[in-house]
């Protein structure tokens, strides 16, 4: 389990972006927490 705060804007952009990609919500988190860790891997700062 895993809480944490979202601003309201980013939060309505996510929510369409939802339905519009057809994913839950969880799964494009998921999906940008991954690319954000790859990144900061990528960049060496691990």
């Amino acid at each position: 389990m895993f809480a944490t705060r979202i601003s309201p804007a980013i939060l309505k952009e996510l929510k369409h972006l939802s339905i519009d990609a057809e994913k839950p919500i969880f799964d494009l988190t998921e999906e940008a927490i991954k690319d954000l860790l790859k990144k900061y891997k990528k960049n060496g700062k691990d």
